[in-house]
């Protein structure tokens, strides 16, 4: 008696939770689709250049103070293994409402332009405070799909690419693209946003049966799916032109209930998970109260990503533990700490003492930098090649990396299931296209800037989505929190490098002064060499990703078989 009523609430703490993760992950979605404000400078620092009268070099010096926040998100990778998730996320949404609140009274001209050295310090806290939200998102989600890190950090990391475009469309659709009001959207929306999510966000204990899998699989591609259909609107949106009146109304109200629309798949998962707990309980009963040694063993080990991918390995895999290594022979003790192989678990010290770690921390800096580079100059790239409304490319990187992001996380989760393929390869072809964009852009031909927004959308979209997933895979899940916001420090040093120094030194070197301060240019000589050097970046780039990719091969071709053989081991039940 006693029996059936724990098998009983099993099975309503099963459908409850397995409703909670999803309800988390919708949370997660609706936390990026407002998260990527870091990337929407373009939208207002034209009015911050005539308000403050700046150069360009001043100008980008303030997009390198903004990207710089992203260097102090190493507190929020800290804060992850000692910080709930709900507390790291309130973190993030105050320190976005004091940054880019203030920035708006300065554009609204509610108060004077403050100082230059504090103009600085709120774009920093404003690029800082995605980092809380995005870290918070990312190492719940991942730890909670961990047999899905691909998809998981696709999809993620799709609608913050898209993020960029709900931001510009739905303010050119309310406001004419004011850049007040862009700004108002920029501090008060996240912040209401993680409000909510404290509330459902938070980790939950993974799937641990392949057909758990097989259901998460099925649920990714229904939000794949959604992502694909907001991002197509929002691209019919801009392509349609109509910006004023009734239709921009009627857009972000549509807009609005497709963003809502996946809360129906954690009441879909709840309602299933009931039906499927009241089929199954009797079947339950006949199970053992406690898994056999081997599948609780793997799970505290990690042994390779597929460890931590699939909880479960094939004894093959399994590493010997230290008796076993006594007894046979083996230098190492039980006293004795063996440096760990790529797959196994990290230390920040010994992920940062790893050779694959640098490897892939410096091909990141030549893939994002130059792609923040493009995003941070695109309103005087813009002009200067004849353009008068720039938020359209904007826009067009936002939603095409977008579809970088959500096809490679995909696409690299496939390939490795399917033959061990690793995914420092797809970060190789994306650096080869993006070489291919910035000489394109460097030619200035007609429509090489949209041909050059959506190839330098992808390709960084790439970057991110197969990055983010790829740390976790050879260092680990312990510490994962702070060595991806090691990773993400390139933000502020490609922004430093490529867009501080080498955009705003080359930009001015061809301008001419304007009356009252700064300076304009316009030809297509503005930017040449600036794309020019950053296609040098970029082979620079496919080098270190085809030597990563060589170097984890065999790491990857573990991963394989780990899921050949647990998928094998689900159909013989």
């Amino acid at each position: 008696m006693g029996f059936g009523r724990s098998s009983s609430s099993s099975s309503s703490s099963s459908s409850s939770s397995s409703a909670l993760k999803w309800l988390g992950f919708v949370t997660a979605v609706w936390i990026q689709s407002i998260s990527g404000n870091n990337y929407t400078f373009s939208n207002y620092s034209g009015a911050l250049k005539s308000l403050m009268n700046l150069t360009q070099l001043e100008l980008n010096s303030l997009s390198v103070a903004k990207d710089i926040g992203k260097a102090f998100g190493i507190l929020a990778g800290l804060a992850s293994d000692r910080l709930s998730t709900p507390v790291i996320l309130l973190i993030g949404s105050f320190e976005g409402l004091i940054g880019y609140g203030v920035q708006w009274l300065v554009v609204s001209r509610t108060i004077q332009p403050l100082p230059y050295w504090q103009m600085c310090v709120f774009l920093c806290m404003g690029g800082n405070s995605s980092t809380w939200m995005n870290t918070a998102v990312l190492v719940t989600c991942i730890r909670n799909f961990r047999r899905n890190r691909g998809p998981v950090s696709g999809i993620l990391k799709g609608y913050v690419g898209l993020s960029t475009a709900i931001f510009t469309d739905v303010c050119t659709a309310l406001f004419s693209s004011d850049p007040a009001s862009f700004l108002v959207l920029l501090s008060v929306v996240p912040f209401a946003v993680c409000l909510t999510a404290v509330f459902f966000l938070r980790e939950i204990p993974p799937a641990s049966t392949s057909a758990e899998d097989n259901e998460e699989s099925k649920y990714f591609a229904v939000f794949n799916i959604v992502a694909v259909v907001v991002a197509v609107y929002l691209q019919s949106y801009d392509i349609l032109g109509i910006k004023t009146g009734v239709v921009a109304i009627a857009f972000a109200s549509i807009l609005l209930i497709l963003l809502a629309s996946p809360i129906a798949v954690p009441f879909h998962a709840y309602f299933r998970s009931q039906d499927k707990d009241e089929q199954d309980v009797e079947g339950r009963a006949d199970e053992p109260l406690l898994r056999s040694g081997s599948e609780i063993v793997v799970d505290e080990t990690l042994v390779g990503a597929a460890a931590a991918a699939d909880n479960e390995l094939p004894p093959s895999l399994k590493p010997l533990k230290d008796e076993e290594e006594e007894n046979h022979g083996n230098v190492v003790t039980s006293t004795e700490k063996k440096r760990p192989v790529l797959g196994e678990e990290h230390t920040i010290m010994e992920a940062m003492l790893s050779v694959d770690f640098w490897v892939l921390f410096v091909s990141f800096l030549c893939g994002v930098g130059t792609g923040l580079a493009v995003m941070n100059n695109m309103g005087q790239i813009g002009l200067a090649l004849g353009y008068t409304d720039v938020s359209k490319f904007v826009s067009m990187i936002s939603i095409w990396g977008f579809f970088g992001r959500i096809l490679s996380g995909t696409i690299s989760e496939h390939f490795i299931k399917k033959a061990g393929t690793p995914r420092p390869l797809w970060n190789a072809a994306a650096q080869i296209i993006m070489a291919v964009g910035y000489l394109l852009m460097a030619l200035a031909m007609p429509g090489s800037l949209y041909i050059g927004s959506m190839v330098v959308g992808v390709c960084y979209g790439v970057r991110l989505a197969i990055t983010v997933p790829t740390a976790s895979e050879l260092f680990g899940l312990k510490y994962y929190g702070l060595i991806y916001n090691i990773l993400i420090l390139n933000l502020p040093l490609g922004s430093f490098l490529f867009s501080g120094l080498l955009a705003g030194l080359l930009y001015d070197a061809e301008a001419t002064p304007t009356p009252g301060g700064g300076n304009t240019c316009v030809g297509a000589h503005c930017f040449r060499m600036v794309f020019l050097v950053m296609a040098l970046a970029s082979v620079i780039g496919i080098g270190l990703d085809l030597l990563l990719a060589y170097r984890t091969k065999e790491i990857y071709a573990k991963i394989h078989a780990s899921k050949k053989a647990k998928k094998s081991s689900g159909n013989l039940r």
